[in-house]
């Protein structure tokens, strides 16, 4: 693949993964905007599993007491660090059923740019409606089962290409109450398993397929992934620390309202 073509995937996953705008409806959009052959859904993981080493990074605290909880409940003790990482458990699980649901009847994915619009649109909408609606009292510490759970579901709405699973994730979280860095924080911890199952599961396909030259652009699409996307998760997290979800809704209307239009051949 061609290292212009490498670098825009790259940039355009690091840059969109954890920002509430759809990476995956990005990059199923990129080939057909630049007139590029699909690059596929096994360079998409790579650059998701990039973007993956972005997050760890920038939430290696959060990972760390996680860790250290989970020691403590197996020798029968509770923290806070256990409760987050139960939490994640419950609100994976929805996704990991519709995951493996979608790769078994449709393992080309969603692909449908009309499908992309509606999801961007409609998803800018939610999100701006649970931005504004939502009250601001909860920290990512009083979540309960209950609440994961629900963030779960929406996670699984993620599957739709253009809804984004961190938007959806961050509008069910603000629905809730969450702080808006919170309602983040937690949408990109409940990225790990999300894109390490995904990576997984693509990677060994990748392996028994045996194609050393898609495995090199992987891992340099996967490099420049992570730091394009440690780069954007820094920039989010300052500007959600003293203003809203605002930029995102605009950007994602005024995005799906566009791809309408040349879904119709208004332009």
């Amino acid at each position: 693949m061609p290292t212009l073509h490498l670098v825009v995937l790259a940039l355009i996953q690091g840059i969109t993964e954890f920002l509430p705008v759809s990476s995956s409806g990005h990059l199923v959009l990129a080939p057909r905007l630049l007139h590029w052959p699909d690059q596929g859904l096994a360079l998409d993981v790579a650059v998701h599993v990039g973007a993956l080493g972005a997050v760890v990074i920038y939430l290696w605290r959060d990972i760390w007491e996680m860790l250290v909880g989970l020691t403590r409940v197996l020798r029968g003790r509770r923290d806070k660090g256990g409760k987050l990482a139960a939490l994640v458990i419950v609100a994976t699980l929805p996704v990991i059923g519709a995951g493996f649901a979608l790769n078994h009847y449709m393992p080309a994915g969603i692909r449908s740019l009309e499908v992309i619009a509606w999801a961007t649109l409609g998803g800018g909408i939610l999100l701006y409606l649970a931005d504004n609606i939502g009250m601001t009292l909860r920290r990512m510490e009083h979540l309960e089962v209950s609440d994961a759970l629900i963030i779960g579901l929406a996670q699984a709405l993620a599957l739709i290409p253009g809804t984004s699973r961190s938007g959806i994730t961050m509008t069910a979280g603000r629905i809730l109450g969450m702080e808006r860095r919170d309602a983040a924080r937690f949408s990109m911890l409940l990225s790990i398993p999300a894109i390490f199952g995904a990576g997984g599961l693509k990677g060994w396909e990748l392996y028994q397929a045996g194609n050393a030259e898609l495995t090199a652009d992987a891992f340099i699409a996967a490099g420049l992934a992570f730091i394009s996307a440690l780069i954007a998760i820094a920039l989010m997290m300052a500007w959600l620390k003293r203003s809203t979800f605002a930029p995102f809704v605009i950007y994602r209307i005024l995005l799906g309202v566009a791809l309408l239009a040349v879904v119709h051949g208004i332009i």
